[in-house]
């Protein structure tokens, strides 16, 4: 028994399922839009849709962490001063071989391809492009021949808002409808936008070890005091997405309540118009996950009273 717990604990650590309520709270706001909108909830497909994203999620983490490794991204984030690395250290410290962490990896994957197949066989042929379009952009985000995530045009940014709101928010949705709605994208891009931001704040924790490596992410290209100013900008437009939710009536008018969760990175931007330093973005980032999980939770909490309450 201990010998299992051990592993599951690596496999967390390894998959890094830290980042995993991300993939939760997109997978429950298409789930409760179908049901606000359509009256439908299907809680088998439900559980198929969340399986199914969680391992993509995970596929995609884990795929990132075995070529970023492979460039030599990560060992040189270890080896340089003034320089964090944000992999799980399975590959880099070694303590889950080459092989072993690949096909973990691949069975994510295969698990995300089996549920994918099964919904399709349900749900209609509106998940093919879902699949195909997210697998394409976790598959090649950092393998080649394509790397887009190492262009520094801003790929790498548009893929997060995709693959962390719009696809994984629409698949829940038509899982339960077997058809699509225009107000998923607005109601997809508060979380997507979060996601984007966190991800994005990430990469000024090892910047200068990418722009050695030739991983040449937005922040490279831009340089860190540009990278700022867009971090700040990003942030803005999270906010400026839950209010387009409310305007276009996607979110009850209540849900402006998630932009309460914004104050500590306001407050967090602001010290650090004079002064930034590692120890500044790691709490950065950290503060991004925060309000990516509380807003997002508040985002829930407004459409489950909208949908349950007898007000």
């Amino acid at each position: 028994m201990s010998n299992v717990i051990l592993r599951l604990k690596q496999f967390t650590q390894a998959s890094r399922m830290l980042f995993l309520p991300i993939m939760v709270i997109c997978i429950a706001l298409g789930t409760l839009a179908a049901y606000l909108w359509n009256d439908v909830f299907h809680p088998v497909l439900f559980l198929i849709a969340l399986i199914g994203s969680c391992a993509a999620h995970l596929f995609s983490t884990m795929f990132n962490d075995f070529w970023d490794y492979l460039s030599g991204a990560d060992v040189a984030a270890y080896e340089t001063e003034d320089t964090a690395s944000t992999d799980s250290g399975f590959l880099t410290q070694k303590i889950w071989s080459l092989p072993v962490f690949l096909g973990v990896t691949l069975l994510m994957g295969g698990i995300a391809a089996l549920s994918g197949l099964i919904l399709f066989l349900t749900s209609g042929w509106g998940v093919i492009p879902l699949c195909v379009i997210g697998g394409f952009l976790a598959f090649f985000y950092v393998a080649p021949p394509v790397r887009f995530g190492y262009w520094g045009l801003g790929t790498s940014e548009l893929a997060h808002v995709i693959c962390f709101g719009v696809l994984p928010v629409m698949g829940a949705f038509y899982v339960q409808t077997s058809h699509f709605d225009w107000k998923l994208l607005p109601l997809s891009l508060p979380i997507g936008l979060l996601t984007t931001l966190v991800f994005f704040n990430h990469h000024f924790l090892h910047w200068k070890t990418d722009r050695q490596v030739g991983k040449r992410t937005l922040v490279v290209s831009l340089g860190e005091s540009r990278s700022f100013r867009l971090s700040t900008v990003i942030f803005l437009l999270v906010c400026l997405s839950v209010i387009v939710c409310v305007l276009t009536n996607t979110l009850p008018v209540y849900a402006l309540l998630a932009l309460i969760t914004a104050w500590p990175l306001i407050r967090m931007y602001r010290s650090m118009r004079s002064e930034r330093n590692l120890q500044s973005y790691k709490s950065l980032m950290a503060m991004s996950m925060t309000m990516t999980i509380r807003c997002g939770a508040i985002l829930i909490a407004a459409m489950f009273v909208q949908g349950f309450s007898p007000f």
